[in-house]
Parts: C-alpha cells; sequence; structure tokens
C-alpha cells in the first residue's frame, strides 16, 4: 500500500522529530503475523488482507456505526480514495478475514504500543521520573447466545432468557499517557476469575522500578509479595479488613509509620512450594492522610506502599500519588463509553474476544494521537480530552486518505493541533443528579424470555401488524 495512508493503521499518522513515532505499519503486522503463523490472503488479487481486515476492524471499534456494512462501506471508500479497485459491499468476506485474526496479534499489537508510547513519555508527564501503572476493573455485557453463556454466564440475579452474558476485564493503564499496557479476560463469576485471579495473570506486563497503583480490592499480601520480588512498588488502599496502629512500628511522622506484615495461611488457589517461597513478612509504609472538600464529609483514606524512604517519598507526595488512581476510572469510562466497548456485539466468546482487544488496540492509538499532540502543544496529555480527540479524528479521517507529501503533512499538524486545543475542563466540587430531564421514548421491560414472548404474540387474537 501507499505510504502516510490509514491502509497502514497510521492513526498516529507522522514520523517527525515532533512526534512520537508510529508503531504499527503494514510490516509490522505482516511481520506478526508470520511470527503467529497466519496465512491468508496472500494471493495479489485477495482483498481481505491482514491490514485492510484490521483496519476496518478499527473503524468498527472508533465508529458510532459499527455494523460490518458501515465497516465494509469505509473500506470500499478507502480502497477508492488510494486508486485500488473497489471492494464488494457485501460483508461476507470480510467477516470470514476478521474472524481469521487470532486474539494473540490484536493483544500483541496492542499492549506492544502501549509499552512504547510509556517509554517514550516525557519525563515532566511522570511521576519522580518512574512508571506509574494504575489497575482496576470493569465488566462488559454482550449477546445473549448459548455459546456466549457457556463461557462468560450472566448473573444469578438475572432470569434466564433475560440476561446477558458478563465479561470481566483487569487493565493495566500508565500514568504518563494514558496507554493500556496490559489487560486480562475472565468471566464475570466463578473459581478463581476475579480481579485478583485476573491481575496475576498480568504480572509479567510489570518491569523492575515500576510503581503500582490501585484501590483497596488489590491490597493483598500475596500481591505486594509477588510485586516487591519483581522489584516492584506499591501504593494502594488499605484492605478495609486489615487492622493498623500508628502508635506501633518505626515512625516516620504524623500519620505515617513503617509496620511489619506477618504472612497469612495459605489460600485455596496457591501451592505449597509457592507459599513456602513468599517471605515471612513485609516491610509496609501505612500513610493515612484526609480529605476535604466543600459540601462533602470527610474521608480518611490510609495508603499501603513500600515506598518506604520518608526523605525521598514525603507523606504528601504519597497523598497526590493515590490521587492519581481515580484517572484509571476515567480512562476505562473511555473505552466504555467514549469507544463503546460497555455492550459488545460477537456471538461468540473468539469473537467477544477480538472485539475487546482491537477497541483496547483503537484506544491506544488514539492515545498515541494525544501524545504526538501534547508533545507539539508542549502540555500534558492527560490534560487533553479522549472525547475531543476521537471526534477530531473522525471529522479528518476521510481526508487524511487522500494525498501525500507536503500537502499531507500539513493536514497531520492541523490536526494535532487542533486535538490538543481540547482541554479537559477543571470542574471542582461538581456535583450533578443522575437523572434525566428529557424522557425518552420506552417500552416495558421484557420480563418472560424473547421466543416465549414471540409465541404469546402470534398465537393472540389480535396479532401486532408486521
Amino acid at each position: 500500500f501507499k505510504q502516510k495512508t490509514a491502509y497502514e493503521i497510521r492513526l498516529s499518522l507522522v514520523g517527525s522529530e515532533m512526534c512520537i513515532r508510529d508503531r504499527i505499519t503494514e510490516d509490522h503486522i505482516q511481520t506478526a503475523c508470520d511470527e503467529l503463523g497466519i496465512d491468508f490472503a496472500t494471493e495479489p488479487h485477495h482483498i481481505w488482507t491482514p491490514a485492510l481486515t484490521l483496519w476496518t476492524f478499527l473503524t468498527q471499534a472508533v465508529s458510532g456505526s459499527k455494523s460490518c456494512v458501515a465497516a465494509v462501506a469505509r473500506a470500499l471508500v478507502l480502497r477508492v480514495s488510494l486508486g485500488l479497485s473497489p471492494c464488494s459491499e457485501n460483508t461476507g468476506a470480510y467477516c470470514k478475514a476478521r474472524a481469521k485474526l487470532p486474539v494473540a496479534l490484536l493483544s500483541r499489537l496492542a499492549t506492544h504500543l502501549g509499552d512504547e508510547l510509556e517509554r517514550q513519555a516525557a519525563t515532566d508527564w511522570q511521576w519522580k521520573g518512574r512508571r506509574v501503572l494504575l489497575g482496576d476493573g470493569t465488566t462488559v455485557s454482550g449477546p445473549d447466545t448459548p455459546e456466549n453463556q457457556a463461557e462468560y454466564p450472566q448473573p444469578n440475579t438475572q432470569k434466564r432468557g433475560l440476561g446477558f452474558p458478563m465479561i470481566r476485564l483487569v487493565v493495566l493503564l500508565g500514568f504518563a499517557t494514558g496507554a493500556l499496557v496490559g489487560g486480562a479476560i475472565g468471566p464475570w463469576s466463578g473459581k478463581e476469575v476475579g480481579e485478583m485471579a485476573l491481575l496475576r495473570e498480568l504480572l509479567d506486563r510489570f518491569r523492575p522500578g515500576d510503581v503500582f497503583v490501585a484501590d483497596r480490592a488489590y491490597c493483598s499480601y500475596w500481591l505486594l509479595a509477588a510485586l516487591q520480588a519483581r522489584g516492584v512498588d506499591v501504593a494502594i488502599r488499605l484492605h478495609q479488613s486489615r487492622q493498623y496502629d500508628f502508635s506501633t512500628g518505626r515512625r516516620l511522622g504524623h500519620d505515617d509509620h513503617v509496620a511489619e506484615w506477618t504472612r497469612p495461611d495459605r489460600p485455596d488457589w496457591m501451592d505449597k512450594p509457592m507459599y513456602h517461597a513468599t517471605p515471612k513478612t513485609l516491610t509496609i509504609r501505612e500513610v493515612r492522610f484526609r480529605v476535604d472538600r466543600k459540601g462533602f464529609r470527610t474521608r480518611e483514606i490510609i495508603v499501603a506502599t513500600t515506598l518506604t524512604d520518608a526523605t525521598k517519598y514525603a507523606r504528601e507526595d504519597i497523598a497526590e500519588l493515590y490521587h492519581y488512581r481515580w484517572r484509571v476510572e476515567l480512562s476505562i469510562r473511555d473505552i466504555k463509553q467514549t469507544l463503546g466497548m460497555d455492550v459488545l456485539r460477537g456471538k461468540t466468546p473468539a469473537m467477544l474476544r477480538r472485539e475487546i482487544w482491537t477497541h483496547l488496540l483503537a484506544y491506544n492509538l488514539v492515545r498515541q494521537v494525544i501524545a504526538q499532540s501534547a508533545r507539539e502543544r508542549e502540555v500534558s496529555p492527560r490534560g487533553i480530552s479522549f472525547a475531543g480527540a476521537m471526534q477530531t479524528l473522525e471529522a479528518f479521517r476521510v481526508m487524511l486518505q487522500i494525498g501525500e507529501g507536503e500537502s499531507w503533512v500539513e493536514k497531520v499538524e492541523a490536526l494535532l493541533w487542533a486535538i490538543g486545543g481540547h482541554r479537559v475542563g477543571e470542574r471542582p466540587d461538581r456535583c450533578e443528579p443522575r437523572e434525566v430531564k428529557r424522557r425518552p421514548k420506552s417500552y416495558p421491560r421484557l420480563t418472560r424470555p424473547r421466543a416465549t414472548r414471540r409465541a404469546e404474540l402470534m398465537t393472540a387474537e389480535d396479532k401486532p401488524v408486521s
């Protein structure tokens, strides 16, 4: 394909000295496909190559029109704009090609891009020059098919035929750029499928020197020990069931001390060799601070951290670091709401996983453009609106498919400058009711399986007009 086109999945667009260089080109895709044994559309006349299939799949993730008909139409427009023969408007060939993209390819591209974004982050974007990873979990739902229900059962509070498969997702996001560097997928319920179990699958995503920040659900002796063994520091809110006493241990200041945690009994999921390899005690610093906001009740927060050097990491630094944890909630909102990943469309578990990782790859590509714009504007990428970047990219998408050379670069520069102008608003103490004034048209809720209600309607005396 031609250089400097969206055909190469270049949502990041350019590679000049002012920008983070693009990391996903057709060559990257082909190399990954070769290593993973992906072999389809190898003849010159074949249209749905891995690169075009992935590009089209990504447009479904970032567009408000997520149907396959709309996706194939975008691919048709792209080929025509590049001077290539148009593809068929039928969706069959695309859907077959999309089903050949393995999850391993999508996850590899997404996490590789996230790692590169965090690695190239400017020092002033980081916290004390260290890579900080924010962790949290969420859930998404999929279509109610037998295959999806078998692998991702619906919550047991929902009646059979009236619920939807629920998928749990745990993510690791970089603080500097907001990029995703790791993700794990599992059922919402079942044995060893909780957030902690999924996070243990991501331990290899951590590097020595990282700092992990999470809420109290992750305050586990076993997790802290595992991360400490990898040279990773933590700052996690103390779990509500763990006792603390600031009058004991080594005092570092007011509401600040170092305590010894004792190894608890072996949990069911851990084997004996792993248990005995875990240290019998951990040296943990506990910091207490209060959050006072006008109009809100005062909250007391205790953070457990392995950053025990009080001269290097003051109590206020720990409080500031934990305060950044909220950013992971905002990023998950960007993924689920702005990208529309909260309700998936795949009819099989394999397609659900492809959808999730395609959305996560699209999220990182948008984050890459934001990082480039931040460098151009000399601001932090955390201050640029993700939704604003998405809307600007969509507006520029078709225009950037046409042309090359200096005129194309000028369009890219205009795009980056425009994205940098969409700033996240400062709205301290904002309080809004979770209520709507304009009432949308609504139908009664389905209280029995759809097949049952359909049969009832068809046998009723007054059948509805079709």
